[in-house]
């Protein structure tokens, strides 16, 4: 896909397993908004094919609609409209849709369910933008940030609707900028960078995948760092970042662990505050992406 002479989507290839929560990743301008309404059928590719449980999302737009939900970020509506007003217009439009009314509270839209939609603050657009795309009862459905702008209490109920729709062997593709929000509800990621794939798999997978971790203890000053490093597995690097505070970096796994107390124990030492901190998804998304800001 090209725009402007720009290449947004560049031989892009995957796959989304039925019954599970995907995240696509990526920075701004970096083409997962693009790949996402291709597969909604919002644009044509221009090369390739694109399948959306096992249709054209285009050629084939009236055999999906009953089976797809979509939650777009600025999705909008008719200003004067009211909450349950919109989703019982949208429930009539399918066949068994989930009742409204159990939805609302759901989604804790009880309270301004009469509010016309330009009076809606950001969060309850959010929330009702989920519900209009739920209503129907989808097979799989694509939600487009869906906590951005929710209140962290709005934000966990999402995550576990997201969840309970996994459960129920719901496919489900989500874009979101929050990172520990893909760590915590995707069971595969896709990490996009102009227009290509350039990482795939489970946040476990990406995080361990030539990562290192951090370890981190006290014990008293000016230790004998040349003969820890040798007694550590290979690649292993120890620091003395302040005075009596040590930083180790490398694979850390249980073994480097025994062998670190190991040495601490031949040197008589008993370390304070030991601690592994972890590489989150973050750490990796920065690392694939860089780490400076995008025009």
């Amino acid at each position: 896909m090209t725009y402007g002479g720009v290449l947004a989507v560049d031989r892009l290839s995957f796959a989304v397993p039925v019954g599970s929560v995907t995240a696509v990743l990526g920075p701004n301008g970096a083409g997962k908004t693009t790949t996402v309404e291709c597969c909604e059928g919002y644009r044509r590719p221009q090369s390739g094919r694109v399948r959306v449980l096992g249709l054209d999302p285009r050629a084939d737009a009236g055999r999906l609609g009953a089976r797809v939900g979509v939650m777009l970020q600025d999705g909008g509506a008719w200003s004067g409209v009211r909450a349950v007003e919109l989703l019982g217009h949208m429930a009539s439009l399918y066949a068994y849709p989930l009742d409204v009314g159990a939805l609302v509270e759901r989604l804790g839209l009880g309270s301004c369910g009469r509010t016309p939609y330009r009076r809606l603050s950001g969060g309850q657009k959010q929330r009702l933008g989920l519900a209009t795309a739920l209503v129907g009862r989808p097979e799989l459905v694509f939600l487009d940030e869906p906590t951005a702008g929710l209140d962290p209490q709005a934000r966990h109920g999402a995550w576990d609707l997201v969840r309970e729709l996994r459960d129920n062997g719901v496919t489900v593709v989500l874009t979101t900028h929050y990172m520990d929000e893909a760590e915590r509800l995707a069971d595969q990621v896709q990490v996009i960078d102009h227009g290509r794939l350039v990482a795939s798999g489970s946040p476990a997978e990406l995080m361990a995948r030539g990562s290192e971790n951090t370890v981190r203890f006290r014990a008293r000053p000016e230790l004998d760092l040349a003969s820890l490093v040798a007694a550590l597995p290979e690649g292993m690097q120890a620091q003395e970042a302040a005075p009596g505070s040590y930083v180790i970096r490398g694979k850390v796994d249980p073994h480097t662990l025994a062998t670190l107390t190991a040495w601490c124990a031949s040197e008589g030492l008993l370390p304070e505050s030991l601690h592994v901190e972890r590489r989150t998804l973050e750490d990796v998304f920065l690392d694939l992406t860089g780490r400076g800001l995008r025009p």
